[in-house]
């Protein structure tokens, strides 16, 4: 049994991939699956689709890679986080559709604990802000909203999980509630601190605590597939969140050592060690990984907007065709503008936190065309990694001595010029692997290490290959001088908010 299957479940899609024991792909496997927009702001996922879409995939990839279940020594999970389920126990159908963690609409619930003084406290414990993208509040929600649900929640009828949560419920037949310290720690209800659900929190935001999983380990045998699934029972043995699954694929297990995974948004993770460092520049504190009862701790930078940029170049403003021309056509960019593109289509993120501004472009000429907002937009990815950057470093003054390298993933990352501008910008090598299909082989490395197919830590990250490395070539004043650019542009959107209603 040297095979393992990682269930890679993303907010678009639902793909599994078959590794095989020295971390190769056997075979892969992807659908896509509808998005709901019931209200402006809302997003939502009907359950269901989740779980079909998954079977399917994971079925779809075990017959591509001419294997059966008896072939795959574990199953791990990894997944859109914060995106809530809540369910009934003896029938398992969700009482709602799944709440997506981009929904925005318990904006009022966060704006009232926030107003109520809550947000020291919730802090303190669980790392995070007050922000209608973490999972607690779309339970009270939830529970607010559908008829009789509260009452029910309360005579124990219910069930919470994120999507790891639900999957491993419908996988293992109803018979394991179980989540890790991952995904728990984006739930507003648990205790980085301790590694528990916390009973003030449960009740500051109004989530009865028979409604939860228990949280164990990211590598620990969960459980095990019903036989009619896949032919066969399977060990279910590996669960982390989205981004903490990157940060392990990418093997960033010692303290100072960072990833950045360029999707639609980007997510940088800098691993801080055992001790959780509080940020003082509105970065979140979360758990990157707990193994053997231990917690490792990462400050986290969200950016809104990375390849969704290029996206708006391709089907806002029909300048190019493909992801791809992107790169060519900043190459062909006029030297003599300073074009900057804050793309704060849905607010900025970290290290600002503001949901109210939009985006702007500064430095226009009668000479702007495609090529330089091309340049703007990848070279806006660039800067919002430096911003994160800068935050990260100056909360944990330790990463100024780490030896400071930057795992990137993700689409975006298959654009050279992106990656090398990126390098030049945080005047740091930028570090691309072979695999980039990190987050899966996060998932696959965590079920396969508790089922004794992969290394520990320290000789995994012994297969971690480099594909290209980026060093900086800019001259020290073209970057002060871009960077103080940036810092204007954003500056001119932040004021943009003040004064308004």
């Amino acid at each position: 049994m040297s095979f393992v299957l990682a269930i890679d479940q993303g907010t678009t899609s639902s793909r599994a991939i078959v590794f095989r024991g020295d971390i190769s792909i056997a075979a892969k496997a992807q659908a896509e699956f509808p998005q709901h927009f019931p209200a402006s702001g809302w997003v939502e996922h009907e359950p269901e689709d989740i779980w079909t879409s998954t079977v399917m995939v994971c079925r779809e990839a075990i017959e591509h890679a001419g294997i059966t279940a008896k072939d795959i020594a574990a199953i791990g999970i990894t997944n859109q986080r914060e995106t809530t389920v809540v369910w009934d126990r003896a029938t398992g159908q969700a009482v709602h559709r799944a709440i997506v963690w981009q929904d925005r609409r318990t904006a009022d619930i966060c704006a009232k604990l926030k107003a109520d003084g809550r947000e020291p406290v919730i802090s303190q414990k669980t790392g995070l802000i007050i922000d209608p993208y973490f999972s607690g509040t779309k339970v009270a929600w939830i529970l607010d909203h559908v008829p009789g649900a509260r009452a029910r929640a309360a005579r124990g009828e219910l069930m919470f999980g994120t999507i790891d949560c639900y999957l491993l419920w419908r996988l293992t037949g109803g018979k394991v509630h179980a989540t890790d310290a991952t995904n728990a720690s984006r739930t507003l209800l648990f205790n980085i601190h301790t590694g528990e659900w916390d009973d003030e929190l449960l009740e500051i935001i109004g989530v009865p605590r028979s409604m939860l999983p228990e949280v164990k380990d990211s590598s620990a045998r969960f459980g095990e597939s019903t036989p009619d699934l896949f032919g066969g029972p399977i060990a279910i043995s590996g669960i982390a969140g989205d981004q903490q699954a990157a940060t392990i694929g990418q093997a960033c297990f010692r303290p100072g050592m960072m990833k950045s995974t360029y999707g639609t948004g980007c997510f940088a993770l800098l691993n801080t060690g055992t001790t959780p460092v509080v940020s003082k520049n509105k970065l979140l504190t979360t758990v990157a990984y707990q193994l053997d009862g231990k917690r490792t701790y990462a400050l986290e930078g969200s950016i809104f907007v990375a390849g969704s940029a290029v996206q708006w170049l391709r089907d806002g403003l029909g300048i190019i065709k493909h992801a791809a021309e992107t790169g060519p056509l900043a190459d062909q960019s006029d030297s003599m503008q300073s074009v900057y593109l804050v793309p704060a289509f849905v607010g900025m993120g970290a290290p600002y936190w503001n949901p109210r501004v939009r985006g702007a472009l500064f430095g226009l000429t009668r000479n702007t065309g495609p090529a330089e907002l091309a340049h703007a937009a990848l070279e806006s990815v660039c800067y919002q990694t430096f911003d994160l950057w800068a935050a990260m470093r100056a909360d944990w003054p330790s990463s100024e001595t780490a030896s400071v390298v930057l795992r990137v993933d993700g689409g975006m990352t298959a654009s050279d010029w992106t990656m090398q501008r990126l390098a030049d910008l945080l005047d740091a090598p930028v570090d691309r692997p072979v695999i980039q299909e990190t987050t899966a082989l996060g998932a696959a490395y965590l079920a396969g290490l508790n089922a004794g197919v992969y290394p520990e830590p320290t000789k995994f990250a012994d297969n971690w290959r480099l594909e290209h490395r980026f060093k900086p070539n800019m001259s020290q004043a073209t970057r002060e001088k871009k960077l103080a650019g940036w810092a204007r542009a954003v500056r001119g959107v932040l004021a943009s908010d003040e004064g308004e209603g």
